[in-house]
């Protein structure tokens, strides 16, 4: 039995790898499938079965693509249409994987369709649960993502959830091992671990919605308190994963098209494309193309783009570094973002050296900035989230998240100085490219974020734990 976790850092998502005696099945793919059939071929295993857990909205999968180029067969919950031929389950149905077989726990709540797949050995003993977004560690999934497509609220799917997690895993022995699709930075729940494997036994006793002794009511309100909006591309990759999408060798095809300065900027005024800028933060400071948007590939970039950028249509080209174009046109696909136009052939280097117009980020240490507050009243942006910001922030600093900034164009002043601050510098500096490409300029990025910022010595408002907000 080869039970293998494939883990992507960027999206906070785990996909799942099965074989037994020559058969394989896959959980939850991501969108570019040739690893799975490349481990499967390395094994001499025949990839047989496709199994979703429920309709992605974070990340598109590879499920329709790894069906065409396997011929496996795609599985999906009770409840579940989709615009592509798949197997819909019922409920304690079971699939055999060589001498393995996957139990059918229809598990509704994150969504309707929401299934956890229970893997039972060779010998049928219970050995570990692919719960989705059913079940984290430390957490369990949103119940506001399908609210609108079944016409029920999220307090509605809250209580689905309670019931299920109840009536299909909690009964499970303590030893069953716990597979997620996410751990800690998805937006997919509120409080997940940065573990990405653990025990059902260890959920029991650390997870606050597996109380033994929580009510209904008590579930519900525990799990919608606190919920943000979810990001603006959520419905639409939805849409791609039940409907279908083009081969991601299409998307990279277009993607990854060299264009000169001319025909970059001829592009980019022909069709409204966003300039993405995935370079390092100080790169991206020193000289950028104007109004393009920093989202430095090296940070959480998949989900940032998303919720920055929102229409997956969007049409975007594309500003690398030397070697990373193949990667970044990936890392966009996973999200849904399909339409990239080409890349900058030779870099910001080479738009320099054909005498076109640059920009830059002022930016200010946090030392200065400190002596600055100190000599006059200024005002002063937080871009982290909310939970960050009521944890701890510089005195008189106003909080405007970043996943929300669209929201907030309006408080910043049009004419007088400001400065803007994230944790570290990646997220401010996002801030402050959207800024500048609304042509608000009279501003100033704090170095090194709220970290440099404490350790010069700025007043700071008093520290709450995170876990007592």
């Amino acid at each position: 039995m080869i039970v293998e976790q494939i883990y992507t850092g960027c999206l906070s998502q785990g996909a799942y790898y099965i074989e037994s005696n020559g058969e394989a099945a896959i959980i939850d793919p991501l969108r570019e499938v040739a690893p799975y059939i490349e481990k499967a071929k390395k094994n001499k295993a025949i990839i047989k079965y496709i199994f979703e857990t429920h309709f992605h909205a974070d990340f598109v999968s590879g499920h329709v693509t790894l069906a065409k180029e396997t011929g496996a067969s795609i599985v999906y919950g009770p409840g579940a249409k989709t615009g592509f031929e798949s197997i819909i389950a019922k409920d304690g149905q079971e699939f055999k994987i060589g001498n393995l077989t996957l139990h059918v726990l229809h598990t509704p709540g994150h969504t309707m369709e929401s299934t956890t797949y229970l893997l039972k050995d060779q010998n049928g003993n219970d050995y570990a649960i692919f719960s989705g977004d059913t079940l984290f560690l430390g957490d369990v999934g949103r119940p506001d993502l399908a609210q609108k497509a079944a016409d029920l609220t999220q307090e509605d799917l809250a209580g689905i959830l309670y019931e299920s997690l109840r009536s299909k895993i909690m009964p499970l022995s303590d030893n069953v091992l716990v597979y997620p699709a996410h751990g800690a930075g998805s937006a997919c729940g509120k409080n997940l671990s940065k573990e990405t494997v653990g025990t059902l036994g260890e959920q029991k006793n650390s997870n606050y919605a597996l109380r033994a002794d929580m009510t209904k009511n008590e579930f519900i309100k525990e799990v919608t308190d606190g919920l943000l909006p979810p990001p603006q591309y959520f419905p639409l990759n939805v849409k791609m994963n039940k409907e279908g999408y083009e081969d991601i060798d299409t998307v990279l095809e277009s993607g990854t098209r060299p264009l000169s300065p001319e025909a970059f900027e001829v592009a980019a005024n022909e069709t409204g494309a966003i300039i993405l800028d995935v370079r390092d933060q100080e790169s991206f400071v020193k000289s950028h193309i104007p109004q393009s948007i920093f989202i430095g590939i090296d940070g959480s970039f998949a989900p940032w783009v998303g919720a920055m950028i929102g229409d997956v249509k969007q049409a975007i080209l594309l500003v690398t570094p030397e070697g990373r174009e193949e990667e970044t046109v990936t890392r966009l696909a996973r999200v849904g973002f399909d339409n990239t136009l080409g890349y900058l052939e030779g870099g910001i280097e080479n738009w320099i050296a054909s005498g076109k117009e640059i920009d830059c980020v002022n930016r200010i240490d946090a030392d200065d900035f400190k002596l600055v507050k100190e000599e006059k009243e200024i005002e002063t942006f937080d871009v982290r989230k909310p939970g960050e910001y009521l944890s701890e922030h510089v005195l008189e600093a106003q909080n405007t998240p970043l996943d929300y900034f669209n929201e907030h164009m309006s408080e910043f002043p049009s004419k007088k100085e400001f400065y803007i601050h994230c944790a570290g510098g990646y997220r401010s500096l996002i801030a402050a490219s959207i800024l500048k490409s609304r042509g608000i300029h009279n501003f100033k990025d704090i170095r090194g974020g709220y970290a440099a910022l404490k350790n010069s010595g700025v007043k700071v408002s008093d520290y709450v734990c995170p876990s007592t907000l």
